[in-house]
């Protein structure tokens, strides 16, 4: 194992020591939705200089349409991006940041082995990791007896808490009051110490992301934390420091992304293949960033259909499914077995018909053990603004290149067709916010079945973005999407995964129903 030089260093209580960032740090502002930061923070600072404030808007406004500048790549990368086992301070509700002195839990060592087999059939080239113990370790059970040397990133640390590190949640609250309750509430311009820990992360993601990218390696295994691949995420991908918390990393979750070269070089196409497949069920009862929640949404892509072999459009879901749909149904309906659904929404078309009842009938029977039981009542919707297959279809695309597209495919898709997808997603989204919200307080769950373009898009207006990131994201068949809203249908979403497949057989693990809460940082 080696290591890359490290940018900040220790001191002797093992907290990292960080220059202070300057105080007219131009990040975000949390209310608005701008998507970027920039890829060098002094530059920018000197760029900003005697700027007007319509000029400054234009540039942000500039930057927010695909995020910052990456290295040119010659060929398609994939990284994976594993957040390290529960750890013995996750287990006690310590918070960690970057302090080393925690170790893996024997349910870590067991989470991080449930992840190797995850991805023992992918072939990485190289493996990158935080030097923090939690993760070194992490990395090794995963890369298992490979030759190649793991590499050590200091950047690839967790989030730099200072004087918060090593307090338990309630010490915490209790020694630094208002301090705190700005951490819980306001992270992105949450201060402490004359630092701001979110700000200084994402701009140590950019950091880190320039280190990958002109890797030779084209298969990427990065070995990280909580807080850090979520600024991964979400700088690859273009979001700001508003984001924290709103893209879940659980303990060993897998998060993949993929980077295509443009044709013209420059920054690559990046696209967002799944988030947070985790080791656990991902419907499973606990919390979303240590909220409590009992609101969600689950999206559910349909079943694969007869008509998809003769479409020029990846999953139509015109005709009936085929013998693959229908055990994608049937594993869906078995994976949301742990939920009690109030309302199922789907679309007209016979795919999204046909998986919506498969998931009502295992709902309405989970119950039902004996003579006298009393089967679950689930409410069942068909609303046409959930049918987008006709908008699809007015592409002129050539069927072989949507088809071989193997994410990101909503980029091909002429302006005025993604006009059309961005404004009806927006009317269904709608209807989803609509149903969840008239709902109880408990077990508040609403199922939307639907054509994989329709939920990316969907994602997106929950994400307050704009049809510029729809091909950013990627959605299989037979996949599903979860959105928690811990402060209500009236709040802002948090993402609990997205593109999860492990129930259809892909990186297939048996599935855990845990009740433990996601232990944090």
């Amino acid at each position: 194992m080696y290591s890359i030089a490290a940018s900040s260093f220790f001191n002797q209580n093992h907290h990292f020591l960080i220059q202070k960032p300057p105080k007219n740090l131009p990040f975000h502002n949390p209310n608005r939705p701008l998507f970027a930061i920039v890829s060098s923070v002094t530059q920018e600072i000197n760029k900003s200089a005697g700027k007007s404030s319509e000029e400054k808007e234009g540039r942000k406004e500039f930057l927010g349409l695909k995020g910052l500048e990456f290295p040119h790549i010659k060929e398609a990368k994939r990284v994976v991006l594993v957040r390290h086992g529960q750890s013995t301070w996750n287990a006690e509700g310590r918070i960690q940041g970057s302090s080393d002195f925690s170790v893996l839990t024997s349910k870590g060592e067991s989470q991080a082995e449930t992840s190797r087999q995850m991805l023992i059939d992918d072939s990485f080239d190289i493996c990158f990791s935080s030097p923090l113990r939690r993760s070194k370790r992490t990395a090794e059970i995963i890369w298992g007896a490979r030759e190649e040397e793991i590499i050590t990133d200091s950047d690839m640390r967790e989030i730099d808490l200072y004087s918060f590190q090593g307090l338990l949640k309630h010490e915490g609250k209790a020694k630094f009051g208002e301090a705190f309750r700005q951490w819980q509430l306001d992270a992105p311009n949450f201060i402490i110490d004359g630092h701001y820990p979110v700000r200084e992360l994402w701009a140590r993601a950019k950091s880190c992301w320039d280190k990958i990218l002109v890797h030779e390696s084209k298969s990427i295994l990065v070995v990280a934390h909580n807080a850090v691949n979520q600024a991964l995420v979400a700088t690859a991908i273009g979001l700001g420091t508003e984001y924290f918390r709103i893209l879940l990393q659980s303990n060993c979750g897998v998060s993949v992304l993929d980077f295509t070269p443009q044709p013209e070089g420059g920054t690559p196409s990046i696209c967002l293949n799944r988030l947070n497949q985790t080791p656990g069920s991902p419907v499973a009862a606990g919390s979303s960033a240590g909220r409590k929640t009992s609101n969600r949404i689950v999206l559910v892509c349909h079943g694969v259909s007869e008509s998809d072999l003769e479409s020029s459009m990846p999953y139509t879901g015109n005709g009936p499914m085929n013998m693959l749909g229908n055990i994608q149904a049937q594993k869906i309906a078995e994976l949301l077995l742990d939920l009690k659904v109030k309302t199922v929404v789907s679309g007209t078309k016979m795919a999204c018909v046909e998986t919506a009842d498969t998931i009502t009938k295992v709902q309405e029977a989970a119950d039902c053990l004996g003579a006298d039981c009393i089967p679950r009542y689930v409410e069942t919707k068909q609303i046409p603004d959930l049918d987008v297959e006709s908008i699809l279809t007015k592409s002129k695309k050539d069927a072989t290149e949507m088809q071989n597209v193997p994410s990101g495919w909503l980029n091909r898709l002429e302006d005025d067709v993604t006009t059309s997808l961005w404004d009806q997603s927006g009317k269904a989204w709608k209807h989803l916010l609509y149903e969840l919200s008239k709902g109880s307080d408990q077990d508040n769950v609403v199922i939307s079945v639907g054509h994989p373009a329709l939920h990316i898009a969907m994602m997106g207006h929950c994400l307050n973005l704009t049809k510029e990131w729809l091909g950013s994201f990627h959605l299989n068949a037979g996949s599903i999407s979860v959105i928690d809203f811990p402060d209500g249908p009236s709040g802002r979403g948090v993402i609990r995964c997205i593109n999860y497949t492990a129930h259809l057989g892909r990186w297939s693990i048996p599935i855990t129903r845990s009740t433990q809460a996601d232990e944090e940082y």
